[in-house]
């Protein structure tokens, strides 16, 4: 109705509309308040995108449902309040708002869309309620100001990119209920410290930790069967890590530029050890390989000119290391 009405700079809704339709205000450059009435009960897709001037917006108890890219990319826009009738905020609905400090989401809500609060660079802190069991693709990607993040028990999948890019994200509290860590799900926190792994986990996606630079510390439960590639690719501050006994494959480049990597277990369950493993992981000396390993890739160890290989005779390790002029020393 108004959408790209770049002069409108404010505007009084009447208290008949019970729906603001898509693309309502859309390109409303100038648009600086809005204020919307009690009947209405949805906010349509893309309904305020682009209003690059709106810095306050009264959103009514009667609204249930915030659309796709609702307020996408309203710039000046530093706070919201979203009413406890909402049970969804759609995908995109407040991504690029890089000025928004605060947000409060009630309780009814149990679905934040993808890419929802993303590149929100100024957002400090949200808590994300108790009901809510889905989280989005990139839902807070490059928020970059964010430092704690508590995920609620209904959650059981950290969708890929969700974190990704929080670059000051310091603390994260995964529950029992999370089973998957997804693709880059945490790559670039690089304030992050440590992180506990719950036992539900059973699998944790390529490039989930990659360039935690200062992740020290990491507990991978025995649930774990599966740690994809590139996961805790260039963890500079990693110093020592435990591979759970359900791990069968140590995938391509999965601790690649570990540079503080002094040791590393590695269980009887292994089987193979990928493409640059442990490549540039220059401070690694010494590292065990078990029995069970029946396939080293020739690059596994690349540019890790200190380590000696702790292996049995006969074993598969010893015939490696003979003919890739791995240092070695045989244990039994």
């Amino acid at each position: 109705a108004f959408e790209g009405c770049s002069n409108l700079k404010t505007i009084t809704i009447p208290n008949s509309v019970t729906t603001i339709g898509r693309y309502a205000f859309r390109g409303c450059f100038n648009l600086k308040t809005v204020t919307i009435p009690n009947g209405v009960t949805s906010i349509g897709d893309h309904a305020f995108e682009f209003c690059e001037s709106l810095e306050s917006v009264t959103i009514p108890n009667s609204v249930t449902s915030i659309g796709d890219r609702a307020f996408a990319y309203c710039k000046s826009l530093e706070s919201v309040t979203i009413p406890n009738g909402v049970t969804s905020i759609g995908v995109s609905a407040f991504e690029g708002c890089f000025n928004l400090k605060t947000v409060t989401i009630p309780n009814g809500v149990t679905f934040i869309g993808d890419r929802a609060f993303s590149c929100c660079e100024s957002l400090r802190s949200i808590i994300i309620p108790n009901g809510v069991t889905y989280i989005g693709r990139f839902a807070f990607a490059y928020c970059e100001s964010i430092e704690s993040i508590t995920i609620p028990n209904g959650v059981t999948t950290i969708e890929d990119m969700v974190f990704e890019g929080c670059f000051n994200l310091k603390t994260v509290t995964i529950p029992n209920s999370v089973t998957f860590i997804g693709y880059r799900a945490f790559t670039y926190c690089k304030s992050l410290e440590s992180i506990t792994i719950p036992n539900s986990v059973k699998l944790i996606g390529d490039r989930a930790f990659t360039y935690c630079k200062s992740l020290e510390s990491v507990t991978i439960p025995d649930s774990v069967t599966y740690i994809g590639r590139y996961a805790f690719g260039f963890c500079e501050s990693l110093e020592s890590i435990t591979i759970p006994d359900g791990v069968t494959t140590i995938e391509n480049m999965v601790f690649e530029g570990c540079s503080n990597l002094k040791s590393i277990i590695i269980p009887n369950s292994v089987t193979f050890i990928g493409y640059r493993a442990f490549g540039f992981c220059e401070s690694l000396e010494s590292i065990t390989i078990p029995n069970s390993v029946t396939s080293i890739n020739i690059e596994a160890f690349y540019c890790c000119a200190n380590v000696i290989m702790q292996c049995n005779r006969n074993s598969y390790a010893e015939e490696y290391a003979k003919k890739n002029n791995v240092y070695y020393k045989i244990t039994d």
